[in-house]
């Protein structure tokens, strides 16, 4: 038996006996670096395109963004009405305190979770969640407009 050591292994990290570790192909670490006359095996499956959402393909591939049907959202119709009066109903459920509960004031800004109002008597302004909205009341006429299969539709549009 000879005591002569096959070195490679140890500058690949392995030890006598143990199996040379896998070196996988270049092209299966980083697809990237691979020049372009190698071709992929075809175990490999390619991924399609990134697709935007509400889009078509097209058989030749191309996408075409699709016009959205709707875009009526309470925080777009809050954020018409700016600068309004309005009477916000809220529930709060598991509140041992009060699980409804009604807030009045000036609409100053509207987002996606949240609307912010204010009082005129008191300075007061609130957070308000829209989690907990129920439903809101104005004083007189809502601004309200949203897209509706590729036009606008407005509170003075007439119906149909």
């Amino acid at each position: 038996m000879s005591n002569t050591y096959d070195y490679r292994m140890y500058a690949q990290g392995g030890y006598p006996g143990m199996p040379m570790p896998y070196n996988p192909p270049m092209w299966a670490n980083n697809s990237a670096m691979m020049p372009s006359t190698m071709t992929m095996p075809s175990s490999v499956v390619a991924m399609p395109p990134a697709v935007p959402n509400g889009a078509v393909v097209t058989p030749q591939g191309g996408t075409i963004q699709a016009i959205p049907t709707e875009e009526s959202y309470v925080e777009n119709i809050l954020r018409l009405n700016r600068g309004k009066m309005a009477t916000f109903y809220m529930t709060y459920e598991n509140n041992k305190e009060w699980n409804a509960k009604i807030f009045r004031g000036i609409i100053e800004a509207a987002g996606r979770d949240h609307i912010i109002i204010s009082d005129p008597a008191t300075g007061m302004r609130y957070l308000l969640l829209t989690l907990n909205l129920d439903y809101v009341t104005f004083d007189g006429p809502i601004n309200y407009e949203y897209a509706f299969q590729g036009q606008m539709i407005t509170n003075t549009t007439p119906a149909m």
